[in-house]
């Protein structure tokens, strides 16, 4: 059998069996799509002809040829590595040429996240604030753009779990039914402001868009009638970070670091943002508690009398 066709058998293993998310599994075709082109270049056609030398010099390669950062090395031999080990539990293979190829040792950065000034400057540029006898006839994407970034940062969700929300993913408590990797699914409140904004939406706005497409049962919708696309809401969260100064790198990612990092200064326990964010380990959620960290050791340098220089 093929490499091509083994590698597709591990493919309907992530789909199937793992359940793993679309975009999820598309990541994991393009990085052992680099590997197989690798491979080809090689000549190498068959599992035999694949060593631990080999797999050490295709993650060289990504470095120092195809000039990728580190997470990128280090995240596809993660997907070479676990389509490996795939072969060998399933008896296709008696050995794993990729066990001992580790990955590079990455620098953590600390996520980027906005202060809560920075947040509503974000939302106000995104749309007004509409009072309950607003007229929003004129300008009904602009009120549907203010509920889905007010949504995001109040549920903390990834830009993929709010996007893929479905009009009876919200109940009557003002919580939302949200779906990680892996299709687990979680409950999250999603707050007063943020409960009638979406309502707003959904009873004024959504009923327009909706009447130009064939049907769907998305909560949030393009001018078409279709579900809203990950591009589009990037595009919503580019121009307003823009024209509310606060720069070009303010991505939907940016509001799951901010409402992590405020919920935390807050006081919320890390195992509950851990389960609010969907982490499968509270080590992804603790990187946000040093971030609380260095904030509070920086006031306390501007605040405490001995602690000036």
């Amino acid at each position: 059998m093929t490499l091509d066709k083994l590698c597709e058998q591990y493919f309907r293993h992530l789909a199937v069996e793992r359940g793993m998310a679309k975009n999820t599994l598309l990541a994991y075709r393009r990085d052992i799509g680099r590997y197989l082109e690798f491979l080809a270049g090689r000549n190498i056609e068959t599992l035999a002809g694949i060593s631990e030398l080999v797999v050490a010099d295709f993650s060289q390669s990504l470095g120092q040829v195809n000039g990728l950062a580190e997470s990128s090395v280090a995240r596809i031999l993660s997907s070479v590595r676990g389509l490996h080990k795939f072969w060998l539990i399933e008896g296709i293979t008696d050995q794993d040429p990729s066990a001992i190829v580790k990955p590079p040792k990455q620098r953590r950065h600390l996520p980027k996240g906005l202060n809560l000034d920075q947040i509503m400057s974000l939302l106000d540029a995104v749309g007004p604030m509409p009072s309950e006898d607003a007229n929003v006839a004129d300008d009904p994407i602009r009120l549907r753009d203010r509920a889905l970034v007010e949504l995001m940062f109040a549920c903390g969700g990834r830009i993929s779990e709010v996007l893929a929300l479905d009009l009876d993913d919200f109940n009557e408590e003002g919580m939302v039914r949200l779906f990680g990797k892996g299709s687990k699914e979680r409950l999250v409140p999603i707050g007063k402001f943020s409960n009638i904004l979406v309502d707003m939406y959904r009873t004024r706005v959504r009923p327009m868009l909706a009447a130009n497409g064939k049907g769907t049962p998305a909560m949030f919708l393009n001018q078409r009638g279709a579900r809203l696309s990950r591009q589009s809401a990037w595009t919503i969260i580019s121009k307003a970070a823009k024209s509310a100064g606060l720069g070009d790198e303010i991505s939907p990612h940016t509001l799951r670091h901010s409402f992590a990092t405020l919920v935390l200064e807050g006081g919320m326990d890390v195992r509950q943002v851990q389960e609010l964010l969907g982490h499968a380990s509270v080590t992804t959620t603790q990187i946000y508690t040093k971030v609380s960290v260095d904030q509070l050791r920086e006031t306390h340098a501007n605040a405490h009398p001995r602690a000036r220089r």
